[in-house]
């Protein structure tokens, strides 16, 4: 669900004939810039991935009261320039800091991980809603102290097919046979899909899946709206869907996220 209905939408005011933004965002990354301003970066609901120029932020904070650190959800106000331009941005009101991802170094590092495979996957000043609810929601589940492994794992598998990576689990990439959820699959990480038994045997870069975790997947990489309400995911499957997406993650990205070593 969204962040309450006056949030829908980018509302648009004039403050001296320039025209400005007020949309929920979540932080990504803050810099020092100049003497006292702060270089922003912003995953905003309505404008997709932004960076903007908070001046003075080092300086005075009464405009931005515990809001601009890594992680949080604002309501962030600032102006709207030209395509590629840095922002100027004017406030921002918290609604939500999750604490709970700063309690310890493996939240704060699956948090990270979120993050960066978001900047990854969307290039700037493309909105994408479901995308942003989903690093949102990830983000409340995980402060709260939920899941251990699982709420990445369920993070990664849908962001990458909202990116447009999802995996192919419905036929063999090789035969064409479609999968019937009998046997054991095989993924295969140039092909984005799984392949049978007759087509592929199971090596280090060809990992096997059980018929569970494909299902799992395939539930995960659905259009449902609530990606975390699931059947419950044991362990086994966890561990299926690690190497799966590591490999897959790696393969159509061409890099290895900065952030994955410290979740391996």
């Amino acid at each position: 669900m969204l962040v309450g209905a006056k949030r829908r939408f980018c509302s648009m005011k004039s403050i001296s004939n320039m025209k400005n933004c007020i949309s929920p965002a979540i932080i990504m990354r803050i810099k020092e810039f100049g003497e006292s301003d702060l270089l922003v970066y912003f995953f905003t609901l309505d404008m997709g991935r932004l960076k903007g120029v908070a001046k003075g932020a080092r300086r005075s904070r009464r405009r931005f009261v515990n809001c601009l650190d890594n992680f949080c959800l604002v309501d962030l106000e600032y102006d709207l320039k030209g395509k590629g331009d840095l922002h100027f941005i004017h406030s921002g009101k918290l609604i939500d800091a999750y604490p709970g991802l700063r309690t310890d170094f493996a939240t704060l590092s699956k948090a990270s991980f979120m993050i960066e495979l978001t900047e990854i996957l969307f290039p700037w000043e493309l909105p994408d809603r479901k995308m942003f609810e989903l690093l949102k929601e990830s983000f409340r589940l995980l402060a709260n102290g939920g899941g251990g492994d699982l709420i990445p794992v369920i993070f990664e598998v849908k962001a990458m097919a909202l990116g447009g990576y999802g995996i192919n689990l419905e036929k063999c990439c090789t035969c064409g046979r479609t999968y019937t959820g009998e046997g054991t699959a095989v993924f295969k990480p140039g092909k984005g899909g799984i392949a049978c038994l007759n087509c592929q045997e199971i090596t280090a870069v060809s990992t096997g899946m059980s018929p569970g975790t494909v299902e799992i997947m395939r539930l995960i990489q659905s259009k449902a709206p609530d990606v975390f309400n699931k059947p419950a995911i044991s362990d086994e499957i966890i561990s299926e869907i690690k190497p799966v997406m590591k490999l897959h993650r790696e393969y159509h990205l061409g890099q290895r996220t900065k952030t994955s070593s410290y979740l391996e």
